[in-house]
């Protein structure tokens, strides 16, 4: 079974420095109908005016995940880490038992546009922790790329729970598939351009709920990139 999550139905919230869209409930965006999927539980997607971002503030008890798909992103913490997210790198981090951190637009001139994914631990209480990769593109192009996973396999980030998290980047035309095993389900997000799952179309902004199938078909419809969250169910 697929369930679409059209980008048109999502919350809004547009503060002037911040125009952010949430796949699920989130802030003063409240759906009990999308609480989440599996353990993902946030996916916002933002654009940040140039030299804004959010100021200080906490977290705990969640995987935090930041995928840029335009611009660059300056991250700090509470650890001691700071660093700068760009197209092409994926960084997260754990929240565990109490993290602070800030992230502004690192330019003055440019815009960010990122993905921001909040997934439940599968523990509380972890350690705080933080890990960022750089992914090349030609290792996403035409073909799925696990970025995270439970066990940092094939140079993946880490994720504190059992889910394995892929991103393509696909020409009109190219076709990735993925198998799910039984008890598992998967969560589909174009970031952008336009694709065909399984014989649904979407668009950027679209998300879609996949259960009860063995496959993840996606065939590029446009130039497009997408991330896969292969998730238990």
């Amino acid at each position: 079974m697929i369930t679409v999550r059209p980008a048109s139905d999502r919350g809004a919230a547009n503060f002037g420095w911040l125009d952010s869209r949430h796949t699920f409930s989130f802030g003063n965006y409240y759906d009990p109908s999308h609480m989440g999927f599996a353990s993902l539980r946030v996916i916002n997607e933002d654009k940040v005016t140039p030299g804004q971002g959010f100021g200080t503030h906490g977290h705990r008890d969640m995987e935090i995940v930041t995928y840029v798909l335009d611009g660059a992103l300056e991250h700090k913490d509470s650890l001691g880490t700071g660093s700068v997210i760009r197209p092409g790198d994926v960084q997260r981090m754990s929240a565990g038992t109490g993290i602070r951190h800030s992230e502004f637009n690192a330019s003055n001139s440019d815009p960010v546009h990122f993905l921001q994914i909040w997934i439940l631990p599968e523990a509380e209480g972890i350690d705080p922790g933080y890990e960022q990769i750089s992914i090349a593109p030609e290792t996403k192009q035409g073909q799925l790329r696990l970025v995270g996973s439970r066990d940092g396999r094939d140079g993946s980030v880490t994720i504190h729970q059992d889910v394995s998290l892929y991103a393509t980047a696909l020409a009109e035309g190219d076709r990735v598939e993925h198998a799910l095993a039984p008890g598992r389900v998967a969560w589909v997000q174009v970031a952008r351009g336009a694709v065909n799952l399984n014989g649904h179309d979407l668009t950027a902004g679209d998300g879609a709920a996949v259960s009860d199938l063995d496959t993840v078909s996606l065939t590029g419809t446009n130039e497009a990139e997408v991330l896969v969250f292969d998730m238990a169910a």
